[in-house]
């Protein structure tokens, strides 16, 4: 396995786990949506940081349902940042563009707060920070 598929698993063993899944609907379908939803949000930039939310771990719960609706739990690297009011719009534009999103509800949570383990590999390879 080279370093770029172990970067690769890493990521997605570590943020896969915060996903929930609807059981009632058809699992592949939902999967699909899951990584749409993923790549999605892996659009969406802190602005004075040059890793995606997901990436940085700024993800800490997505919940989607057999209907297509998604709940996001994110939060920042500092309650204090300067895009607090406008990082969660991102988020919910980005996510409700996917196809088969009915509706993105986002919330803001601080707890547990966030810290530089959350962040998956390839967020410290991009950011120099091992």
């Amino acid at each position: 396995m080279n370093k770029a598929e172990t970067m690769e698993k890493t990521a997605s063993a570590v943020n896969a786990a915060m996903i929930n899944l609807a059981p009632s609907c058809d699992p592949e379908a939902l999967e699909r949506l899951s990584a749409d939803i993923i790549k999605a949000l892996k659009t969406v930039y802190d602005p004075e940081i040059p890793a995606d939310i997901y990436e940085l771990g700024l993800i800490y719960r997505i919940d989607i349902s057999d209907d297509g609706y998604v709940d996001i739990d994110m939060t920042l690297t500092a309650p204090g940042c300067p895009v607090a009011g406008e990082m969660p719009v991102w988020v919910q534009n980005a996510v409700n563009a996917v196809p088969g999103v009915a509706d993105v509800k986002v919330h803001m949570v601080f707890n547990p707060p966030w810290d530089q383990s959350r962040m998956s590999d390839e967020a410290r390879i991009s950011l120099d920070m091992w």
